[in-house]
């Protein structure tokens, strides 16, 4: 049996920044996962590693708002009303936390995260030979409306708080940025600190090759097989058993199926998203990532073409695709930017583990020596894996850890 110091549960942007950072403190890692590295959640995202984002996702209470959603006419969401059914007591908990406290709470916590973000993306990224996907050219958040860019105060606010830049636009400002929107009438926000990648999935497997080529182990195996074994953990892979003296969980939506048989009851929801590539007019493109922040979806350059990644879908997870949102969102996005066929057949699918203050769990498990959590990201695991893998090595190896996880505890919600 290969024993190792610790075994990292997933083999997404979480799991595999979280495995490097191990390794980058001198420990024996075995990074396992049911598939190849990369070809989950962190595949299909829209790539960008944010400076903004210090609110929630906003809750609608607008009732003619809720009736574009229930009406199937808003294209940021969809949903099955089974799965609503079933997440009302997730959403109720989700809305008290949108409080004046739970947002300041959520920006504070969310400030400390970003501003390591892109730096530990970058130092992970230069090992793994992977900086040629990386721009720095920012992301903009287009409004349709003036209301809708009035909405952002309380964001625009907590930037000033935190010193983070960023850029009020008007229509001529954004066309001087990205030439290719039309912008007639539409303000925007331009936040400079932001980056980007021109493939999420390339990344996150590079960062595997970086640990694989450093001396750790890539294994395929199934997370439920997790067994507890002489004071520490082991599991079946197709390179053999393996144990590990402690188990590092980054399995996003999959997490609660392996931690309910340990007892846990966390309360983590899934909201799936889809993208598709498509091409865009004869030179047409974009030069970053573009927010369309009231239609819900996100247009972002990719090597594939134009990935436009919808808003959330309120579904069970593992039930049938429903890419609706897919074409509604591409309607929209034809209004502000030249888009034209599919650059590749379907639309992809992935899910975002969600919990309901829109922070991830953090840290030691309760009650279970040498079980560790990092899972939760919500929307924002490309941009987190790296700096929450970081906090993770370093309380797993007893280093004062570069940010105060307390805001991360799992016992926040037990």
């Amino acid at each position: 049996m290969r024993t190792v110091d610790v075994i990292v549960l997933g083999a997404g942007m979480v799991g595999t920044s979280t495995a490097l950072q191990l390794q980058r403190r001198g420990l024996d890692v075995a990074l396992v996962d049911r598939r190849q590295p990369g070809e989950e959640t962190s595949h299909g995202n829209a790539g960008i590693i944010e400076r903004n984002g210090f609110l929630p996702p906003g809750f609608p209470g607008d009732a003619k708002f809720l009736l574009n959603i229930a009406l199937g006419r808003w294209p940021g969401a969809n949903y099955s009303l089974s799965a609503v059914m079933r997440l009302l007591p997730w959403l109720m908990a989700f809305r008290r936390h949108g409080s004046r406290t739970g947002v300041q709470r959520l920006a504070h916590a969310m400030n400390a995260l970003e501003a390591y973000a892109a730096g530990e993306h970058r130092v992970l990224a230069e090992a793994a030979e992977a900086l040629k996907y990386y721009r720095r050219t920012g992301a903009v958040h287009v409004y349709r409306t003036e209301a809708g860019f009035e909405a952002t105060v309380a964001e625009r606010h907590y930037a000033r708080i935190f010193g983070v830049d960023y850029h009020e636009l008007d229509d001529l400002d954004l066309n001087e940025l990205e030439p290719y929107l039309t912008a007639e009438g539409c303000r925007g926000i331009f936040w400079p600190e932001s980056e980007s990648v021109s493939n999420p999935g390339a990344v996150t497997k590079a960062f595997a090759r970086s640990l694989a080529e450093k001396g750790g182990e890539i294994m395929i195996g199934d997370a439920r097989r997790l067994t507890r074994s002489h004071g520490g953990w082991a599991i079946a892979t197709d390179k053999g058993p393996v144990r590990g003296r402690a188990v590092a969980l980054c399995l996003g939506p999959w997490s609660m199926d392996i931690l309910k048989g340990f007892g846990y009851r966390f309360p983590l929801a899934v909201k799936r998203g889809y993208h598709q590539h498509y091409k865009a007019r004869a030179g047409a493109g974009l030069s970053r990532p573009v927010v369309d922040a009231e239609m819900g979806y996100v247009l972002a350059p990719m090597e594939k073409g134009i990935r436009l990644t919808t808003g959330i879908e309120l579904a069970e997870r593992d039930a049938a695709p429903t890419p609706v949102q897919v074409e509604r969102a591409f309607r929209k996005a034809r209004e502000i930017f030249p888009l034209t066929v599919p650059a590749e057949p379907g639309a992809w699918m992935g899910s975002r583990p969600c919990f309901p203050d829109s922070l991830p769990v953090l840290g030691a498990a309760p009650g279970e020596s040498g079980l560790w959590l990092n899972f939760g990201h919500g929307h924002c695991g490309f941009t987190l894996g790296p700096v929450t893998g970081h906090i993770l090595a370093d309380l797993i190896t007893g280093v004062p850890p570069v940010i105060d996880p307390a805001p991360l505890s799992p016992l926040r919600f037990l």
